[in-house]
């Protein structure tokens, strides 16, 4: 199974990461439940501005998010989700149609 996961992303003042959202995932997800992890997109706060910095009133909305794709082991998909929703960090998650693409 293949899901994407958006984490909630802590930013500071100069717009660099204050935390890595995967680590706050559950440690038990070990490898024979997550096959693999691909980073897809980070999207910084509305509150940088053209100086890539937050002025002084922005500061306190440094808040983005940051993309992942995880392939999931069919039998273990509901610890998987059992971390997503543990993990106070996860925005959304869907999981991917494996459907083949038609020729």
């Amino acid at each position: 199974m293949r899901y994407r996961v958006v984490f909630r992303e802590r930013f500071d003042v100069r717009g660099d990461q204050a935390d890595e959202p995967p680590e706050f995932l559950d440690p038990q997800l070990t490898d024979d439940i997550l096959l693999d992890a691909q980073f897809i997109e980070r999207t910084k706060p509305d509150s940088l501005h053209v100086q890539e910095v937050m002025d002084e009133d922005d500061s306190w909305v440094s808040i983005g998010t940051e993309v992942w794709e995880y392939e999931v082991a069919d039998d273990r998909e509901n610890d998987f989700i059992a971390a997503l929703e543990n993990s106070r960090m996860v925005v959304e998650y869907e999981r991917l149609d494996e459907t083949p693409d038609a020729l």
